[in-house]
């Protein structure tokens, strides 16, 4: 353990994206099993510990030392496992001066995982006695699974290819058909073994992205054009007599759409959209409805007749990536393209249909045809090289996303929250609202702001520290980390659509707002009304 908080320590407090690489992957090629590999699914977030909580570490901080003192300190901190871990009061020592040593990696893995939520109050605060404050911030932050240290999954994996010179398309490749702690993977990379053997089983598939269009034209001869719904990325795969539906992160969200895996019965790894039936997107031809309607089906464990009727689902596919047991993904486009169209009649019209190509004269058109898009609800284009394989990742030249433009609101900062990790001393985290009326010259009366969405992106650091002095300088009131301010400050915000919401007080809900401009320059009483926002309501 002492040398896993040792990492954490030197990633918390290094900002260099290659500096981190090179610690994990130092880390992993001198850390033996299985604690090197118990380190690599917690900077993953493949740990999962039910019986902790922040809730549970909050309530044993708060038996421990005054309460006022401690939200004082978090509030101010702005991380709990931070502010826990240099607040926990040291132990007494033994009277026989018999000292317990600190616990190894894989003895706390088992620990949390063997706590159950009656007795977690009595042997965590065991664990944490054994531990200086770094152990006990990187215990703390395995057990409540939240790293926040500026190290995604993706990143880690990068480090865990680079410490053993292996491809890190492989590493994805096998990551999702092996448990933690990672025996087979490490077995592989580190000494030599064989590629661990996951043939029938149904696993998630590292997806082909694009990179975003920002200027100049494509060839149409070179590439070919499909119009970019608003739903939600995914991959059914069949194997094995099981079939699995996957989010682009690689999670399991067949639970929330059994319909669907019970739809594919040909043993394939399929790419596509995952839609609603409606008339939304697209129209009648389209037959999407809104992400909106998507939402409600999202993340629910369990799925009524009624949601299934309401809200039928099926997937758009874009790709395949294998088809009865052949691997495509070394084929060009066109000829994955046209195996899709074959594979079609083979799957139920109910659940599937298939992308279809967008025709142009040239690139001018194509714009013209693109500059529609907003009309028809639908997110953008995607254009694809006619020759390209389906590889992993982000690769140059070959996949490009080119979006509809965002919209753009003015809207006047109502409340701002710390950030986390390296942002956690920074007010970085926004709500916005419009108003409701027409306010006074002073922003003061006649006229109410109603909240219409939350960003913390779009801003340089230099306009970040400027935007946390102007929160300080103007809180009119305070409830816990996040800060109430005067309205005064306006922003410029894009967003790429906006639709009705239940459970917002405004009525409405942004989609993927963030910070296009900040207006040190405007009066908060020019700021957008909320009946701008309802005239761009397409639902």
């Amino acid at each position: 353990m002492i040398e896993f908080a040792a990492l954490l320590d030197a990633l918390v407090y290094t900002t260099s994206r290659n500096r981190k690489l090179q610690l994990i992957a130092d880390y992993l090629r001198r850390t033996p099993d299985p604690d090197r590999g118990w380190a690599l699914a917690g900077l993953t977030g493949a740990l999962d510990f039910p019986a902790v909580k922040s809730a549970t570490v909050r309530k044993l901080m708060e038996q421990r030392i005054d309460p006022v003192l401690w939200t004082l300190s978090r509030d101010f901190v702005g991380d709990t496992a931070e502010t826990a871990s240099l607040l926990w009061p040291e132990p007494a020592p033994p009277p026989d001066g018999d000292v317990t040593p600190p616990p190894g990696l894989s003895e706390v893995v088992v620990l949390l995982g063997t706590m159950s939520r009656a007795d977690v109050a009595r042997r965590l605060p065991q664990l944490l006695d054994r531990l200086d404050a770094s152990g006990r911030f990187a215990l703390i932050k395995l057990a409540t699974g939240g790293m926040r240290i500026g190290v995604s999954a993706r990143l880690a994996k990068m480090a865990f290819a680079q410490a053993f010179a292996v491809e890190l398309e492989q590493v994805e490749e096998y990551w999702h058909g092996i448990a933690p702690p990672y025996a087979e993977l490490f077995a592989w990379a580190a000494e030599g073994a064989a590629p661990p053997d996951l043939a029938g089983r149904a696993l998630f598939r590292p997806f082909m992205l694009a990179h975003p269009l920002e200027a100049g034209t494509l060839d149409l001869a070179d590439y070919a054009a499909e119009w970019k719904w608003d739903g939600i990325r995914v991959q059914l795969v069949h194997a094995g007599g099981e079939t699995r539906l996957f989010s682009r992160g690689g999670e399991d969200i067949g639970h929330s759409f059994p319909e669907l895996t019970g739809a594919l019965a040909i043993p394939a790894v399929l790419d596509g959209e995952l839609l609603v039936r409606g008339a939304h997107q697209g129209g009648t031809s389209g037959g999407a409805a809104s992400f909106n309607a998507l939402q409600q089906r999202l993340g629910r464990k369990s799925v009524s007749k009624r949601m299934l009727a309401d809200y039928a689902a099926f997937v758009r596919l874009y790709d395949a990536l294998i088809v009865d047991g052949e691997d495509l993904r070394e084929h060009p486009w066109h000829h994955r393209r046209a195996r899709l169209e074959r594979l079609l009649a083979r799957l139920p019209p109910s659940h599937f249909d298939l992308s279809q190509l967008v025709e142009a004269r040239d690139f001018d058109h194509l714009a013209e045809i693109r500059a529609g898009a907003r009309d028809e609800a639908i997110e953008g284009l995607m254009l694809k090289r006619r020759d390209s394989p389906y590889v992993a990742g982000r690769k140059v030249g070959l996949w490009y996303k080119w979006k509809r433009d965002p919209l753009l609101v003015d809207c006047v900062l109502m409340y701002a929250q710390r950030g986390s990790g390296k942002r956690s001393s920074f007010y970085s985290d926004y709500t916005f609202g419009c108003w409701a009326g027409e306010p006074d010259a002073n922003g003061l009366g006649g006229a109410e702001l109603l909240p219409v969405g939350k960003a913390y992106s779009g801003f340089t650091d230099e306009e970040l520290k400027r935007i946390d002095r102007h929160v300080r300088q103007n809180t009119v009131n305070r409830f816990g980390p996040v800060r109430e301010t005067n309205r005064s400050l306006v922003f410029e915000v894009a967003f790429d659509s906006v639709h009705r919401s239940k459970r917002h007080k405004s009525g409405l809900a942004m989609r993927f707002p963030r910070i296009h401009r900040i207006r040190w320059d405007k009066p908060a009483h020019e700021a957008d009304r909320i009946e701008s926002l309802f005239a761009l309501i397409r639902d």
